[in-house]
């Protein structure tokens, strides 16, 4: 998969692209409004928006002086800042920020997978050199207005399947489900549950769909009550982990689909007195720094976020550089960590 050329090229070198004056011309609106647009301004109407984005889209924009470049400027953008999550993340891009004398953008859609109009203003105005989105997604208009700008997009741990033509980094989903459930399938459990993470997010369906897979290998069917949807929240684990310790033949194994849930998976367990791992094995995905200080320590499957976010950093730098990455769909391997929380099934005491 690769970009088109003439999203990366520079407006300068196109003849056929229109000048400020020209489209304004076009538009018929004066020169301060296009400039207006062209700069992520507000103060300007939705109609008339509109139709100058219009305009540079179908034929492009020539700056009539010698552009100067802007600072390097990376736009890092999670749903939410909450956790060791994006932390990990904003490391990885940070390493490659210095190595590349470029500064690093933070910002979040308070919780939402979608920003308002504002932020896409916003990063006009900066004149960022490019944006890195996180567990989020833009709208089919965000993304025309980055490209129409030559502000290059590449999507990490993507909400849902990118689209063509725009790069992306994500973990290794399928595989670490599979592994996570051969390791408590080794210790002997048969009863499995799973914890999803939201239904609409890719690493989540790919998560699940692994350990569907592992137990179909090992000849097991799937127990339709032992899969509990969760959000990635530690109040999912809590609840859903309750839920399954209620049935007439609960799990002797829990599966959650990130670290947060597998925590609420332990507040399930102490308020209903069960001990981890003699009463049940709980395994979960991430490998936050933090959990290594649950008791027990969380056995995971990693997900290297650090180099995630590494990788995506160098391949926006390269896409603004107007170079071709090696790769536009980066896949990073994940990787079971065995810890305290997962035992034989045989050893839980009479």
């Amino acid at each position: 998969m690769t970009w088109p050329e003439e999203r990366f090229s520079d407006p300068m070198s196109s003849p056929q692209a229109l000048t400020l004056a020209e489209l304004a011309e076009r538009a018929g609106v004066s020169t301060a409004t296009v400039s207006k647009v062209i700069n992520g301004r507000t103060e300007v109407a939705p109609e008339t928006r509109a139709l100058v984005e219009g305009l540079i889209r179908e034929h492009g924009y020539r700056r009539q002086r010698q552009r100067v470049r802007p600072a390097r400027l990376i736009e890092v953008v999670f749903h939410e800042l909450a956790g060791d999550y994006p932390v990990e993340i904003i490391k990885g891009v940070q390493q490659v920020a210095r190595r590349n004398h470029a500064a690093v953008v933070i910002s979040d859609f308070q919780g939402d997978h979608t920003p308002g109009r504002t932020w896409i203003e916003e990063v006009m105005s900066r004149r960022s050199t490019g944006v890195i989105t996180v567990f989020s997604s833009l709208t089919s208009s965000q993304r025309d207005q980055l490209a129409t700008r030559n502000i290059p997009l590449v999507m990490l741990d993507p909400l849902d399947l990118p689209m063509s033509g725009v790069p992306s980094v994500s973990a290794a989903n399928w595989s670490g489900g599979l592994v996570a459930t051969r390791h408590l399938l080794e210790l002997g459990h048969r009863r499995i549950a799973v914890i999803t993470g939201p239904p609409n997010a890719v690493s989540s369906r790919a998560r699940v769909d692994g350990y569907r897979a592992a137990l179909e290998m090992a000849g097991l069917s799937v127990d339709p009550d032992l899969v509990r949807t969760g959000d990635y929240h530690i109040v999912s684990g809590l609840k859903r982990t309750k839920e399954l310790m209620g049935l007439p033949d609960p799990p002797t194994a829990i599966f959650t689909s990130n670290d947060g849930q597998a925590v609420g998976a332990y507040w399930a367990a102490a308020e209903l007195k069960l001990r981890i791992p003699d009463d049940l094995s709980v395994i979960g995905f991430d490998d936050m720094p933090s959990v290594r200080w649950t008791l027990p320590p969380l056995t995971t499957v990693r997900q290297p976020l650090t180099e995630m976010g590494n990788a995506a950093a160098t391949m926006l730098l390269a896409l603004a550089d107007g170079r071709q990455p090696a790769q536009t769909r980066v896949e990073v391997g994940t990787e079971l960590v065995v810890r305290g929380s997962t035992a034989p099934i045989g050893n839980r005491p009479a």
